[in-house]
C-alpha cells in the first residue's frame, strides 16, 4: 500500500494579506492558469477555494485560498481587550474559537474569521509575502493572529525575481517573530527547483507528513522531467517531417514560385501545430505565446522565418542564394541527371527497369529527367525552427502559470556574458554544427509526415528518439538541470499532481 493511499492528506490555508500573490501561488503549484481570480484589485478573493494535488489517483494535500485580512490590526485590538477581557487564562487557539463565536466574526471581521476558520481546520499556514512592500505593523498584527491558531506557519516570499525587492528585509522581519523556516518562491518565474524546496521546508514543520511530502517532491521532479523529454520529442518530430520532407515541381519559373510558396505555407503549418502541441503539454493557452511575439501566420510570420534578416537577427548565418532572395528558404535538390552515371547509362538504366533503387531513389531521378524539380526547406531554416522552439521550451519550463504577461523571445537571450559563461553554456545551435540524424532526415524523404510517400517506420522513430536526446543534452544548463532530466534512478508516477477544485 503506498503512502497516499491511508495517510490523511495535508491541509494548507494558503493565507496573507490582499493582493500579495496568493491565487497565483495556487495556480503555479497546481499547474492550473484558470485556478481563482488575479487581480489587482484588493480583496480578489471573497471565500475559501481549494485545490487537491493528486498523486497515483490519491489525495496528497489540500490547499485552500483565502481571503486577503484587511483589518487584522483592529481585530487583534478587540481579542486583546474583548476576549482576553472576560477569560485572561485562554490560550490562542481558545482567543480565536471564542470571536469566531462573537457576531463580529459574521459582520466587521468576516473576512478575518473565514481566514482563521480555514487555518484551524488545516495542519498549517502558508504566508504568502509580496516582497515588494515595505514590513509594515499590520503585516505584524497578522502573523500574531496566525499564530495565536496554534499551527505551524512558513512565509513564502513571493515575487523575488523583480528589482523592487525586499528580501533582506522580510527575512530579517520573519526572523524576528521567530518565523526561520522560509521559502523563496516567485509564482510568476520560480527557480528550477522552488517546488521541491517548498515541500521540503514544509517536512520539516509538518514531521507527521514528512514521507508524502517527499513523496510529493520526487513526483514533482520526474514529472517535469518527462515533461520536458516529452517536449523534446515534440521537436524532433517537427524538425524529422521538415527536414525530411521534398515538394516536387516542375522546372519553369511559374511552377517553382507556386511550390516555394506551398513550402513555406506547409513549414509555417507544421511549426504552429509544435507551438500548440508544447502549450498543452505544459498547460498553458494560446494566448501565453500570442502572434506578435513569434508570429504563426500572415507576412509577419513569413519575415520572421523565411527572410533572411530575420535570420541574421537570429544570429544563424545565411548562405549565399538565401540572401539574394533566390527562392526564400528553399533548397534546389542538388541531384544532377547523370551527375556520376552518365546520361546516357541513367537514361538506359531507367528505361529498362533495371535500376536497383527505384522504390526509392528512381523514381526522384526519372522526374528530375523529365524536367522536375525537388524543392526542401534550407538548412538555415531549419536552425531557425531549432531555436525558437528550443527558446520557446525554456520559457515554458521556467514559467509559473501565475504568469499575466505573455512569453516574448529576445533574440540575444542566449548571448553569453563571459569567458566563462560560453563555456558552460548550452549547445548553440544558431552556429553549432546541426546533429548527424538531421543530415539523414535529407535523404529519407518517407519519413515526413507531410510526405505522399510518408512510411513511419522504426527509422523514423529511432531518428525522432536520437533528435530529441540530442536537443535534450543541448539545453542541459548545468548539474541541476542534467540530473533533473537524464536521471533515469527514478520514473515518473502514473498520474502527475493534478488538482481539482472545490469551494468550501
Amino acid at each position: 500500500m503506498n503512502a497516499t493511499s491511508h495517510q490523511t492528506p495535508l491541509r494548507l490555508a494558503v493565507v496573507g494579506h490582499t493582493n500579495t500573490g496568493k491565487t497565483s501561488l495556487l495556480r503555479t503549484l497546481t499547474r492550473n492558469p484558470h485556478f481563482g481570480e488575479i487581480s489587482n484589485r484588493p480583496g480578489t478573493t471573497r471565500h475559501v477555494e481549494g485545490a487537491r494535488l493528486l498523486i497515483d489517483d490519491h489525495t496528497a494535500i489540500e490547499l485552500y485560498d483565502t481571503p486577503g485580512m484587511e483589518d487584522s490590526m483592529a481585530l487583534l485590538e478587540f481579542i486583546d481587550t474583548e476576549v482576553l477581557a472576560e477569560d485572561r487564562r485562554l490560550d490562542g487557539p481558545d482567543q480565536i474559537v471564542r470571536f469566531l463565536d462573537s457576531p463580529l466574526s459574521h459582520e466587521q471581521f468576516e473576512q478575518e474569521a473565514r481566514v482563521l476558520r480555514a487555518l484551524l481546520e488545516c495542519h498549517a499556514a502558508l504566508y504568502v509575502v509580496d516582497t515588494r512592500d515595505p514590513v509594515l505593523a499590520k503585516h505584524k498584527d497578522e502573523l500574531s493572529l496566525l499564530a495565536r491558531c496554534g499551527h505551524p506557519i512558513m512565509p513564502v516570499l513571493n515575487f523575488t525575481d523583480t528589482p523592487h525587492q525586499r528580501l533582506a528585509e522580510w527575512r530579517q522581519a520573519m526572523a524576528r517573530l521567530g518565523l526561520h523556516v522560509t521559502v523563496e518562491f516567485d509564482t510568476v518565474a520560480p527557480a528550477l527547483d522552488g517546488e521541491t524546496q517548498l515541500y521540503d521546508k514544509l517536512a520539516l514543520l509538518t514531521d507527521s507528513h514528512a514521507a508524502l511530502l517527499h513523496k510529493l517532491k520526487h513526483n514533482v521532479t520526474a514529472q517535469r522531467r518527462q515533461r520536458y523529454q516529452d517536449a523534446c520529442a515534440l521537436i524532433a518530430e517537427m524538425v524529422i517531417d521538415i527536414a525530411a520532407w521534398r515538394s516536387t515541381s516542375p522546372a519553369h519559373d511559374d511552377a517553382m514560385a507556386t511550390a516555394t510558396r506551398y513550402l513555406r505555407s506547409t513549414v509555417r503549418q507544421r511549426e504552429q501545430l509544435c507551438v500548440q502541441a508544447l502549450l498543452r503539454r505544459y498547460n498553458f493557452d494560446s494566448d501565453t505565446f500570442p502572434a506578435h511575439t513569434l508570429p504563426l501566420q500572415g507576412e509577419r510570420w513569413e519575415m520572421d522565418l523565411f527572410h533572411p534578416e530575420a535570420l541574421r537577427d537570429m544570429g544563424i548565418h545565411v548562405t549565399k542564394g538565401m540572401a539574394a532572395g533566390a527562392v526564400a528558404g528553399a533548397t534546389i535538390d542538388a541531384i544532377a541527371a547523370g551527375a556520376t552515371l552518365g546520361t546516357g547509362t541513367l537514361l538506359g538504366a531507367a528505361a529498362g527497369g533495371i535500376w536497383q533503387g527505384a522504390d526509392k531513389w528512381g523514381k526522384r531521378l526519372v522526374g528530375r529527367l523529365k524536367g522536375f524539380q525537388e524543392l526542401s526547406v534550407d538548412e538555415t531554416v531549419i536552425r531557425l525552427l531549432i531555436v525558437r522552439q528550443l527558446a520557446l521550451l525554456d520559457a515554458l519550463d521556467r514559467r509559473g502559470h501565475a504568469a499575466q504577461e505573455p512569453i516574448s523571445l529576445s533574440t540575444d537571450e542566449h548571448t553569453p556574458s563571459s569567458e566563462q559563461e560560453t563555456e558552460n553554456r548550452p549547445t548553440d545551435f544558431r552556429q553549432a554544427p546541426l546533429p548527424d540524424i538531421i543530415t539523414s532526415a535529407r535523404v529519407h524523404p518517407q519519413w515526413s509526415a507531410l510526405a505522399d510517400q510518408y512510411a513511419p517506420g522504426k527509422g523514423r522513430d529511432q531518428a525522432i528518439h536520437t533528435l530529441a536526446a540530442d536537443l535534450a543534452s543541448a539545453m542541459a544548463d548545468g548539474a541541476h538541470r542534467s540530473t533533473t532530466l537524464h536521471d533515469s534512478g527514478s520514473q515518473p508516477s502514473t498520474s502527475q499532481p493534478t488538482a481539482s477544485n472545490h469551494s468550501v
